[in-house]
């Protein structure tokens, strides 16, 4: 480990939220966000907008996060950036960004996968968090992701379960979206769920063998069942929405405990980690925290900032690369799809 303190600055644009962090060796210094409010129009992200807004905003978030660290640029000892999964023309700005400022300034570039800043960032020091001991189960659910992953140490995991068709937070967004709900719906059903009487409304669980997950299914159901019920009834939903949030929202939840709780059996970890941004939802954080009761697990929630996309994840797992001099030269490539 080098002596010196290593300072991050880690940048993330893999969808519709530009967002640098620094980083002093474990423990975040800043870390902003700048969400895109035009998607709400359209009804979720359109690929085009998010690149075109990634553009406006990344100037202005990297200098708004080095000035609340307190970082000059020339203390900064490398870059970290996302370079997938996600959308190719809002990976490229941060790719391109990053690129450039290493070379200006001759550090060190680190390439980072999405999808492993989200389970490393249980890793990150905050006070009042704990951070899962090797080998854990880790539980990644977002709007494009819902997996299931064996996590041996910083550079290895093992996917044992993932959704055969749609993730779990789509689920969510299109369930909310045929009910009538804006966009993003996802957190208006944990919203509206709170009032609502979770066993009012039963819906089917997909019987998919193993450890993989599906949710088409789920989502052709509570289409049929709110156009079956608007026919009869055209004040349904609206009299009726805690409930329905809340029944489905409970459905979901079950699908996931059913894969963990099989994971578990399978594997003897009982070690289970969550992220990713359906992990911000309050009845999964809250089923999950019971579970240490009812099934004898150490369960880790990470702080709610670290669940949505943000650059502090990919901070971290940027500051163990460079301890273990994994580093990049200025032809990495953004990728849509990336090996996990």
């Amino acid at each position: 480990m080098p002596n010196n303190d290593v300072f991050i600055l880690a940048i993330e644009s893999s969808c519709d939220d530009t967002a640098a962090a620094v980083l002093k060796n474990n423990t975040v210094l800043s870390n902003v966000v700048a969400g895109q409010k035009i998607h709400e129009e359209y009804g979720g992200v359109v690929p085009e907008l998010a690149s075109r807004a990634h553009q406006q905003n990344i100037v202005p978030v990297i200098d708004m996060a080095l000035k609340k660290a307190g970082i000059p640029m020339k203390e900064l000892t490398a870059i970290a950036f996302t370079q997938g999964p996600g959308l190719m023309g809002s990976l490229l700005v941060g790719t391109s960004f990053a690129k450039s400022l290493a070379l200006a300034l001759n550090i060190s570039l680190i390439a980072v996968n999405h999808m492993h800043a989200h389970i490393l960032a249980h890793f990150i020091d905050e006070e009042g968090f704990e951070k899962p001991e090797f080998p854990f189960l880790a539980l990644t659910i977002s709007g494009g992701h819902t997996q299931i992953v064996k996590v041996s140490s910083f550079f290895d995991m093992e996917i044992i379960g993932e959704t055969t068709d749609d993730a779990v937070g789509e689920a969510f967004d299109k369930s909310a979206k045929i009910m009538g709900l804006p966009y993003p719906g996802g957190p208006l059903i944990d919203k509206f769920a709170k009032d609502g009487d979770a066993k009012k409304f039963a819906f089917t669980k997909p019987k998919v063998p193993g450890l993989n997950f599906s949710f088409s299914g789920l989502k052709t159901q509570i289409l049929y069942f709110i156009q079956k019920n608007v026919a009869l009834n055209s004040s349904f939903i609206e009299e009726n929405k805690a409930d329905i949030c809340a029944s489905i929202q409970y459905t979901i939840i079950e699908i996931l405990m059913d894969k963990l709780k099989l994971a578990v059996t399978e594997t003897g970890i009982r070690q289970i980690a969550i992220g990713g941004g359906v992990s911000a939802n309050s009845g999964i954080r809250a089923t999950l925290k019971a579970a240490e009761a009812k099934f004898g697990w150490k369960t880790f929630v990470p702080k709610l900032e670290y669940t949505t996309d943000n650059a502090a994840m990919i901070g971290i797992v940027g500051y163990q690369k460079y301890l273990e001099n994994k580093f990049n030269d200025a032809g990495v490539v953004s990728k849509a799809r990336i090996e996990f």
